[in-house]
Parts: C-alpha cells; sequence; structure tokens
C-alpha cells in the first residue's frame, strides 16, 4: 500500500534525511530543513516551482521520478549527479516513493552519496574488465593460429583453381581472415609495460587536439585547462594513445548523429581557455581540474588530476552504458568495441582510472590520475 502523507507534512522538518515532495504536476510541494541543506538552496526558492525547471540539470533525477510515478512503485538510486538553479552539480543517493495523496505526489528521500560505494563499484568494474581481457586474450592466441592455416591454404587453393572467376571466393577468404587477424592483435595489445618519465598533461592533450583537429577539420574542440598543474610520473605515449581513443569515438558518436558536422576549429587564446568556434553543432571539450582526496587502486592520493573529454553528441545507450569499457562492446554499428577497453588498461597501467557520465547531448569521460606530493 502507498504511503500517505498529511497535507501539512508534519514531522518531515524533524528527520535527518533530506525530503523533497512533488505534486501530480511536477510542482514542488515541500523541502524539509535537511534537504534544504543537502541541496545548498533554501526552500522558499524551490517551493511552488516546476521541478522540471529547478532541477533542469538533473535528467536522472527527473526520469526516476517519472519511472516511480508511472510504475508506482518505490525507485532506489544509489548515486546520480544532481544541479539545483544552476548550483554545482552535487552526488546524491535518493529513494522515490509514490504517494496516495496528494493524487500522483512522490516523496525523494535523498543522502549524500556515499564515495565508498562509487569506489567499490569502480574496481568491481576494473577486476571485471581484467578478467574478461585476460579471457579474451587467451582466446585470440588460440584462434591466430587456425587463422593462419585457412589463409595459406586459400592461397595454395588460388594457385591451383582453373578459373579466374573462381579467385574472387578465395580473396573473400584472405581477406577476410586477414581481418581477423588485425581483430586478434589489437585483442593482444596493449602488451608493454609503460615507460615512466615526467609527463606535461597539457603537451598530452594538444597532441591529442592536433590529430583530431588533422583527422576531423570539421569537429569543434574547445580547451579548459587548469594550467597550474604539476607534471607527473607517467608514460606520455599511453596517455596519448588512452585519450586519442576516447576522442575518436566522441567524433565518430557525434557525426554518427547526424549532428557532428560543423566546419569550425577550437581555437586556445594562450590561457587555457580555448573557444572553439563553429557552425556545427559537434564540439568536444578538453578539461582539466585538480582532483583532492582521490582513491586509485585501493590508495588514497591527497592530490590528483580530473582530465575530462566532454561531448555533445547523442550519449551512450543506456543499454551498454555499465559494460562499454568491455572488450567487444560498442554502440556503433560496425564499431569494434576496442577501443575504450585499450584506453581503460594504458590508464591503469599508468595508475590511473576511467569513469563516465553520460545523457543525451552531454557524455563525459573522466581519466584520474594521481600527482606525486
Amino acid at each position: 500500500m502507498m504511503p500517505t502523507i498529511p497535507t501539512d507534512f508534519s514531522g518531515l522538518d524533524c528527520l535527518s534525511t533530506g525530503v523533497m515532495i512533488l505534486d501530480g504536476d511536477n510542482r514542488i510541494l515541500f523541502v524539509n530543513p535537511a534537504g534544504e541543506t543537502l541541496l545548498g538552496v533554501s526552500g522558499a526558492l524551490l517551493i511552488g516551482n516546476p521541478a522540471d525547471q529547478v532541477l533542469s540539470g538533473s535528467l536522472e533525477l527527473l526520469k526516476a521520478v517519472q519511472t516511480s510515478r508511472s510504475e508506482q512503485e518505490t525507485v532506489i538510486e544509489y548515486e546520480l549527479e544532481v544541479t539545483v538553479n544552476g548550483h554545482p552539480p552535487i552526488r546524491i543517493g535518493c529513494s522515490i516513493s509514490p504517494l496516495e495523496q496528494p493524487p500522483q505526489a512522490v516523496l525523494i528521500e535523498m543522502r549524500a552519496a556515499d564515495p565508498h560505494l562509487r569506489i567499490a563499484r569502480l574496481e568491481q568494474s576494473r577486476l571485471q574488465q581484467e578478467a574478461n581481457r585476460e579471457l579474451l586474450r587467451n582466446l585470440a592466441h588460440e584462434i591466430k593460429n587456425p587463422l593462419g592455416g585457412i589463409r595459406g591454404a586459400a592461397q595454395l587453393l588460388e594457385h591451383e583453381l582453373p578459373r579466374e572467376s573462381l579467385r574472387e571466393y578465395t580473396q573473400v577468404i584472405i581477406k577476410e581472415s586477414d581481418r581477423l587477424q588485425s581483430l586478434m592483435e589489437r585483442l593482444l595489445t596493449p602488451h608493454r609495460m609503460p615507460r615512466f618519465g615526467a609527463v606535461n598533461i597539457h603537451e598530452v592533450l594538444e597532441r591529442v587536439r592536433s590529430l583530431v583537429l588533422a583527422e576531423t577539420p570539421s569537429v569543434t574542440l574547445r580547451r579548459d585547462y587548469d594550467l597550474s598543474l604539476p607534471e607527473i610520473r607517467a608514460d606520455a605515449e599511453q596517455l596519448i594513445q588512452a585519450t586519442l581513443n576516447i576522442a575518436r569515438n566522441a567524433v565518430q558518436a557525434m557525426h554518427g548523429d547526424g549532428h557532428g558536422h560543423g566546419d569550425g576549429h577550437g581555437h586556445g587564446d594562450g590561457h587555457g581557455h580555448g573557444n572553439g568556434h563553429g557552425h556545427g553543432q559537434g564540439e568536444i571539450i578538453l578539461k582539466t581540474r585538480v582532483a583532492r582526496q582521490l582513491t586509485l587502486e585501493s590508495r588514497r592520493h591527497r592530490l590528483g588530476m580530473r582530465i575530462d573529454i566532454i561531448d555533445n553528441g547523442p550519449g551512450i545507450p543506456e543499454e551498454i552504458r555499465e559494460q562499454i569499457f568491455y572488450p567487444l562492446v560498442s554502440g556503433r554499428e560496425g564499431g569494434s568495441g576496442l577501443g575504450l577497453a585499450v584506453s581503460q588498461t594504458l590508464v591503469a597501467q599508468n595508475h590511473g582510472t576511467i569513469d563516465c557520465e553520460s545523457q543525451p547531448g552531454r557524455t563525459a569521460f573522466s581519466i584520474f590520475l594521481p600527482i606525486p606530493v
């Protein structure tokens, strides 16, 4: 049975967890003091306003509210990002329950997201990806030898065929064998150990930026750098490859949805804040910031850096969002699904990790790396 909340919302002010109530039209009826503190906004600025307007940057929360109301069941979100009235985003966990009274109203119980749950989720994901990669490497080794035999036999057969027209079929076998051989080689990389040295992360990003613009001049590439970031100990070539894979994926995603064809070029102003302009809608932002109190490889780091590669493409399909770093998982027709898996491995070899948040119009891949103290 659905709970009924008195229309005066008596007693909710005393709760230590944040509570917000929305009516059937998604207007905010009530926010308790704990909710005001958590959201960092006075209830006087919230009550009576449409949640779609106040929480316009909180698509995950609004979608969960819609699901709870339509399914008439409690929806639990362990961690999502909420933006209130354009303030900086905060991460919360919440449960959303439908109410009997007022009709079609929902109650949102909110709490600050537990960072330990996020760390555990990332660690579990990393271990699962390592197991998958090891399985695929073993499988690739097993496939390579018979594949070479098939290709060799097709070449020998081609020389013995009496008619030129029949060689069309052997060429299909040879070309497909070569394609699979290339796929196997990519499954077996990256194989070398990192070569650590002093790395300026902005030099890495500038190299990636120049490569992307050379390959796709139509994309708009904007810089948003924190130039105070120090050098780190890492393998520059591996970080270039990891970041380039993500940026190329972003370009392909934007071009694939029909909105990524522009003719503008991003440019910097010499102070780390480029403002690339173009007539197309496809834009990638390369952003760097300090990350404090960062946990990487089960170790706590006082200082780290965060590199964001943000695009305004269609977003990652929800059905594969949790598996995008797994090999052979791709949201693009004809994609191999190896780029992000390779990026994850390369970043992990440099003692970092990758996270991703995606919604239509904004996908952000974040690389976290330790800063030596």
